[in-house]
């Protein structure tokens, strides 16, 4: 059994007391005062009027974070609470998993109302990646398969919102660019953040998720030491941040932009056309599942980049087949064809220099 000692990273508590004061009540082992005041930032999301988000993810500085609110409704244990979190920040993207025992770390403090019983549940699962207990529920690392967090999302729901457009997204991610997404509600973010990183399976690449960002500058400036991303924000300023996408999917009205700098890049032609008809037949299969829309998609996917590697010079010293561009004009490709071959083969690291 593997246990989660390379995973996870911290456990922390935040409380809210009747006089409305949220603090920063206890962490195991710690955190920066960086890191602390983003995960702060992050639980008080939620105002009075909202209600309390159930549960939450994001990622910061290549740290996972996963935050599970309680409303405390009868203060036997807890007397001058009415709120709190539990953090739990990690190495891995797994929702999920970390969902599940938060769930449990919530229902030991909601009952003991001092963190003990937690830690030990949390060095329990840290150790040997499981922990039982009959009145909180028990938890096993080993039955949160990561490609079940990867295949989660639902790409179905995507193409059923954007149609043809979808071939806009994918050719962003397929580019390694930057995807920006607004919508107000962080559940909505969250979920259709997440299922953009299966347009480019091969990848299988979740790193470059940050479903849930701030428009705050430590927040934006870590965001750009990324090469490409899918980033969500609650904020409808994030629209004018230009430069902070290339790429700017506004879930509300449905509407998917290109900036003036991508657009070069995200030209489309033929092959983008019959790669968009290909996504929208199985994503509106109803036969078909999620998984088995991104397994065409990778199929095409790979198809592109055999073709790709069919224009490489083989004869190089370099363990990857590198491409040249003046070879690759006198493929005499259609325009937009030439301009994404090129482009991709930059993402996949593929281009003479």
């Amino acid at each position: 059994m593997a246990a989660d000692t390379q995973l996870m990273r911290t456990v922390a508590l935040v409380e809210k007391d009747t006089n409305g004061d949220t603090l920063w009540v206890w962490c195991y082992p710690s955190v920066t005062a960086e890191l602390r005041g983003l995960l702060l930032r992050k639980c008080c999301l939620a105002h009075e009027n909202e209600g309390l988000h159930p549960f939450l993810f994001g990622q910061y500085k290549r740290t996972w974070f996963y935050i599970a609110a309680m409303h405390v409704q009868d203060p036997a244990a807890l007397k001058k609470v009415t709120h709190f979190w539990i953090i739990l920040t990690a190495k891995d993207f797994n929702p999920e998993k970390y969902a599940a025992f938060t769930r449990i770390l919530c229902r030991m403090y909601l009952k003991h109302g001092s963190p003990v019983k937690m830690m030990e549940t949390y060095i329990s699962v840290l150790i040997k990646g499981a922990c039982q207990s009959e009145e909180n529920g028990s938890f096993l690392s080993a039955d949160y398969d990561v490609r079940k967090a990867y295949l989660a999302g639902s790409i179905k729901d995507v193409v059923a919102q954007f149609g043809m457009e979808t071939v806009i997204l994918y050719t962003a991610l397929m580019l390694k660019k930057r995807v920006v997404v607004y919508h107000p509600r962080i559940e909505t973010l969250q979920e259709f953040t997440r299922a953009l990183p299966a347009l480019a399976w091969h990848r299988q690449d979740w790193s470059i998720l940050h479903p849930f960002v701030h428009l705050t500058e430590d927040e934006t400036e870590a965001l750009k030491t990324c090469t490409g991303y899918v980033a969500g924000f609650t904020d409808p300023g994030v629209s004018n941040r230009t430069d902070l996408y290339d790429v700017y999917v506004n879930l509300v009205d449905g509407v998917i932009s290109v900036s003036q700098m991508a657009k070069e890049a995200l030209t489309m032609g033929k092959l983008h056309k019959d790669i968009g008809q290909l996504i929208v037949q199985s994503a509106e299969d109803p036969e078909k599942s999620d998984s088995q829309v991104i397994k065409d998609i990778s199929s095409k996917t790979r198809e592109v980049l055999t073709t790709l590697a069919s224009f490489a010079d083989v004869s190089t010293e370099r363990e990857k087949p590198t491409i040249n561009f003046e070879a690759l004009k006198q493929k005499r490709l259609a325009p937009a064809t030439e301009n994404f071959l090129y482009h991709l083969a930059a993402a996949e690291q593929m281009l003479e220099t």
